[in-house]
Order: structure tokens, then C-alpha cells, then sequence
């Protein structure tokens, strides 16, 4: 029987190398000490210490703040750096599977140099490139994923006996991981217009008044509570990743499919990362089905609108809107109707 391992809370904090500063941080810190004491070693002859000293005080004290300081979590290093990139990177992204070619000079010739780089557009690079019709998320090199919602048990109404059974089967399906997961709960909006509009459309229908009555009492109460604060639904997801076989990539295979960034991933890869997911998607659903817990697959409309609403999380375009894929050919138009949209 193997020992237990403690696993720490934040398994993403970074491991301290020497005197409780990350290798990140020793790596700003040693750097910037070297490049003073060199620059001190080359003008000790012409510049006088106090002189020195008040011009090298300033970088001493940007860098240990750059490497010291943290907002939600986040080194200031790694802000300054995302800051000055989305600072350079056009403000407009466009879609398309090549470069996007620039803003025709008739719309740049009467503005600014600052309207300009606003007018400027850059083609859109997305972790996810296609969803197939099996709701199978394609994310280029980094491999598969497959999206399934999880259903909810009440943990604290639960006897001790089957609350023990419920933390074993989930313990039992940590232990049966073979790759990367992500349990992931997001809340969203709930829109009850459409069960409102239902009740009030087949109450006329209920074999007594009362039952009437009750139905359009309860579709004003629906209404009401719609309207006096924001209603939100939890959900429940399960993300499962499975990355390309690097050993499987042989020559003489399969023809290859060129992907974003130059690499290369055969079918026969794909075909294999895509039936351990279907088997990895078995077994979760075999493991939580004795802890009350149903596990649903996405299908790719299911999926499209998860991503897209993660993509944007205040939209108002509801969850379950059909949305196309990226390389469905559109032939029918959509029966939402956009003028009853909140």
C-alpha cells in the first residue's frame, strides 16, 4: 500500500528555491545586482558613490518591486509585460485563418497616427480552433478536450454513511486520472421568460380553475422575482484534456494536418487522443454514478455556447441559443428572437 501525500492548496504556487524568492524572482533580482555592480565597476573612476548611488537607487527599488510585489495574486513583472503588449497589440481583432490584412488607406488617410493603431487590426488567435460535430474541442497542438456537465448532490442533507461513500467515489476518481481535468463551476444568468410564457400559455388548459389560477399566480411570481434582482444559475462542468502522443507521430503515417504555429499532428494521434477521452469520459461516469452525480457530454452546439460564453461572460446571448461552429456552413436562419432579448 503506497503512503498518502500531502497535497498543498494552491498546487500552482511556485516552488521557493533560496531564501523564500522563486527562481523568477532570483532570476529579476540577480540581474538587475549584476548589471549595477558592473556599471559601478566601469565609472567608479569618473563618477563619484553618492552619484552613483542616487541614480542606481531607482532601478534597485523598480526591480524589487517588480519582483517582490503582487496584485490578485499575480507578480507585478508578469503585469508590466501584459500591460506593454496589449499597449502594442492592435485594439481589433479579426477572425480569419491568415494574417489580416491591413486597413484599406482611404479610412487611415484623414486620422491621427493615434486613430490609426486604433483602426489597425491583427488576426485573432484562439486556444480553441474548431469544435467537431461530436462536441470534441480541438485545441490545435495542446491536444483534445471534452466538456460534460455534472449534476449537484446535497452534501450537507446527506447521512454520515452516505456522505463517506460520496467523498470514496470521488476519491477513487482522482485516483483513476490518467490525464489533465478541470472541475469547473461558473454561474450565469437565468432567463425566465420562456417559463413564464409557457405557463401562462397552458394555463387556459388545466382542468380546473384553480389549478389555473395557481399556474398564472405562479407565472407572476416568476415575473416578479425576475425583476427584482439578477437570478443566477450554477453549473457544473468537467473538462477533460488529453495532449497528442509525441511518441505516436511517426513517419510514414497518416497524411499530416499543419496547425497554428508550424507544427504538425498526424490522424492517427488525433484518432488516439480522441477514444482515451471517450474511455476517460466512461469512467467518470461509471465512478459518479454511485455518488448520485450524472455526468452529460456537450454536443457541439452545447459546447459552442459554453465556449462563447466563457469567451464573453456578460453577454445577454442566452446558453442555449444555436450558435454555428467556426467551419459550419450557415443555411438557415435562427428562430430566436432577438426583439424579446433582455
Amino acid at each position: 500500500m503506497t503512503r498518502p501525500v500531502r497535497i498543498p492548496a494552491d498546487v500552482d504556487r511556485p516552488d521557493r528555491i533560496l531564501f523564500g524568492l522563486t527562481g523568477r524572482q532570483l532570476t529579476i533580482l540577480t540581474t538587475t545586482g549584476v548589471t549595477l555592480y558592473v556599471a559601478w565597476a566601469v565609472t567608479q573612476r569618473f563618477v563619484p558613490l553618492p552619484a552613483f548611488l542616487v541614480l542606481a537607487l531607482p532601478i534597485a527599488t523598480v526591480s524589487v518591486v517588480l519582483a517582490l510585489g503582487q496584485r490578485d495574486g499575480v507578480s507585478l513583472d508578469r503585469l508590466l509585460w501584459s500591460a506593454l503588449r496589449q499597449h502594442l497589440t492592435p485594439r481589433r481583432h479579426v477572425a480569419a485563418p491568415e494574417d489580416a490584412s491591413s486597413t484599406p488607406d482611404w479610412i487611415t488617410a484623414s486620422v491621427d497616427s493615434g486613430a490609426e493603431h486604433e483602426l489597425a487590426s491583427s488576426p485573432l488567435r484562439l486556444p480553441v480552433e474548431d469544435v467537431t460535430v461530436t462536441g470534441v474541442v480541438d485545441l490545435g497542438m495542446d491536444g483534445l478536450a471534452l466538456v460534460a456537465v455534472a449534476s449537484t448532490v446535497n452534501f450537507a442533507l446527506r447521512t454520515p454513511m452516505e456522505q463517506q461513500a460520496i467523498v470514496s467515489s470521488f476519491g477513487r476518481y482522482l485516483h483513476s486520472l490518467t490525464g489533465p481535468v478541470q472541475v469547473l463551476v461558473r454561474a450565469h444568468r437565468l432567463d425566465l421568460s420562456e417559463q413564464i410564457a409557457e405557463l401562462r400559455d397552458t394555463a387556459g388548459g388545466l382542468p380546473h380553475p384553480a389549478l389555473e389560477r395557481a399556474a398564472r399566480e405562479h407565472a407572476d411570481f416568476l415575473e416578479h422575482l425576475g425583476a427584482g434582482t439578477e437570478l443566477l444559475r450554477r453549473q457544473v462542468l468537467l473538462v477533460l484534456r488529453e495532449p497528442f502522443g509525441i511518441a505516436q507521430e511517426t513517419k510514414g503515417a497518416l497524411p499530416m494536418l499543419r496547425r497554428r504555429g508550424g507544427g504538425q499532428v498526424g490522424e492517427g494521434p488525433r484518432r488516439a487522443a480522441e477514444a482515451q477521452l471517450v474511455r476517460r469520459l466512461n469512467d467518470a461516469i461509471e465512478l459518479f454514478t454511485s455518488a448520485g452525480v450524472v455526468i452529460t457530454p456537450l454536443d457541439a452546439g452545447q459546447a459552442t455556447a459554453v465556449l462563447a460564453a466563457a469567451c464573453n461572460p456578460d453577454t445577454l446571448l442566452p446558453p442555449s441559443a444555436g450558435l454555428a461552429n467556426a467551419s459550419e456552413v450557415i443555411t438557415t436562419a435562427s428562430d430566436y428572437d432577438w426583439e424579446q432579448a433582455p
